[in-house]
């Protein structure tokens, strides 16, 4: 499934790079384009607008100096008509009569001339200049509409390129899901979470007619509680339940996990005792490098003081004893558990050395990615028998009943994570979720989606908000 959505993510990367970005260059140039082609068509709107004014305005002139032209040949004629003015009089207004009528010969010429201009003009406006605008802008959305057309054909190469592998994909997720073994899986579960209990054995009949000392049967229920726990009072409540029914025990448990069953307590001490070799060769791995370095430096005095070093080797060396104490205290814990359990079996030591195969090839893979599963799933180390991408929790988780852990506070992704591996949970970027147990130094945040969802999430990927009023929280640097 992981190659089949490879195969979706090839063609969003394709997209991206041959439609997408080659569109977007596209769709600019046709707005520049376009708004080169309106702004050429406005300005010869205006243009021609201009021209008209002009002509009203030479008309309107002509139409004025004909009316005084007319005015002033009238005044003539009465002036020359009236017998009582003057010859000068009479003069003065033929001459002004003949001024009028020259000015309205000039204004009839210059209309003329600005009417058979504005009349090319709008000839040209209406017959050439707008029809090769309107042109352009035409032969602009054909090359628009051929693009989108070549874009399309584009997608389905693409697309067709990436067929052949997603069919490939859904056959190998067919096959994958008829080869599922139900059986083998109960059977890998059960090897898992085997809690290493024997069944109870017969009670012994107390004969209460005898005077005899009543002794409790020593194969009884009661009495098989492990670490030497008292047995229950007779009137309790846990005598009459069975030891895979009853609620386990909140809070962080001993030191030497006697809390849990047998088989998971050795598994739990196993794993502590291999984290605590792979920390005690980490140390040694830095005390060689420094005792090599050391070595240089005596050599070669002027690379660095030699005694330098003296103080970091004497700090490694504590700390490995440390560990080494540490290591054979869980040890002794882990010897005293394996004599206690049962032996087992030669079909149930195949059935187990089936599954620490099966399963050692994909913690190695997930190990690849990052050392540990927030829940202690599995680790690095093959030999452990905890290898499993599903929590190792108690055994009686199942059955529990208990209320869900509250909220803390809130966070939001700020990038998207595929949580694939057993107890994680898939984000994506900017989603709000629920704290429900902030990161305790791994390097992981525990979170809540809803009643049903939760799991954790690496802390570097959300952006966390503490609730100061909630119980057990603390302020969020």
């Amino acid at each position: 499934m992981n190659d089949y959505a490879g195969q979706h993510e090839v063609i969003s990367e394709n997209m991206t790079f041959q439609i997408t970005a080659e569109l977007t260059r596209f769709v600019q140039e046709l707005k520049q384009e376009r708004k080169s082609h309106f702004h050429d068509g406005r300005k010869a709107q205006q243009y021609i607008e201009t021209s008209w004014k002009q002509l009203e305005a030479s008309k309107r002139r002509f139409e004025r100096d004909c009316k005084e032209a007319d005015r002033a040949q009238q005044y003539f004629e009465k002036m020359d008509a009236d017998i009582n003015v003057t010859k000068a009089d009479v003069e003065k207004a033929r001459q002004q009569a003949q001024i009028r009528h020259q000015m309205a010969e000039d204004s009839k010429a210059e209309y003329s001339s600005i009417l058979l201009k504005f009349n090319h003009e709008q000839r040209e406006h209406y017959h050439t200049h707008i029809p090769n605008i309107f042109q352009k802008i035409q032969e602009m959305e054909e090359r628009r509409i051929v693009r989108l057309g070549e874009c399309m054909k584009t997608y389905a190469e693409v697309d067709r390129q990436v067929i052949p592998i997603i069919g490939k994909c859904l056959d190998g997720i067919t096959k994958a899901a008829e080869s599922i073994d139900q059986k083998n899986d109960s059977q890998l579960v059960i090897e898992a979470f085997k809690s290493g209990f024997e069944p109870p054995g017969d009670i012994d009949f107390e004969d209460f007619t005898q005077p005899m000392k009543r002794t409790v049967s020593e194969s009884s229920l009661s009495n098989s509680r492990w670490d030497g726990k008292s047995e229950p009072r007779p009137g309790s409540k846990s005598k009459g339940k069975l030891w895979p029914f009853i609620k386990k025990n909140k809070g962080g448990g001993p030191e030497d996990f006697s809390n849990l069953p047998p088989e998971q307590r050795r598994k739990k001490l196993q794993q502590k005792v291999d984290e605590l070799n792979k920390d005690i060769q980490k140390e040694m791995d830095q005390r060689d490098a420094l005792t090599k370095m050391k070595d240089v430096y005596i050599k070669n005095p002027q690379m660095g003081d030699a005694a330098s070093v003296d103080h970091k080797l004497a700090e490694l060396g504590q700390n490995m004893e440390k560990l080494r104490l540490e290591a054979q205290k869980f040890e002794g814990w882990l010897a005293e558990v394996e004599g206690r359990l049962p032996v087992r079996t030669e079909q149930t030591r195949r059935q187990s050395g089936m599954y620490d195969t099966q399963n050692t090839s994909a913690v190695n893979n997930c190990a690849q990615d990052r050392e540990s599963s927030p829940d202690g799933s599995y680790t690095e180390e093959p030999s452990q028998e905890s290898e499993m991408k599903v929590p190792v929790t108690e055994f009686d988780d199942e059955f529990d009943d208990e209320e869900p852990l509250p909220t803390i506070g809130t966070c939001k992704a700020l990038y998207t994570f595929e949580g694939q591996n057993e107890g994680t949970i898939s984000v994506t970027e900017g989603e709000m979720l629920y704290v429900i147990e902030e990161d305790k130094g791994d390097g992981w945040t525990r979170i809540r989606r809803n009643e049903e969802e939760e799991g954790y999430v690496p802390t570097s990927y959300v952006e966390v908000y503490l609730d100061k009023n909630a119980k057990g929280a603390m302020t969020y640097i």
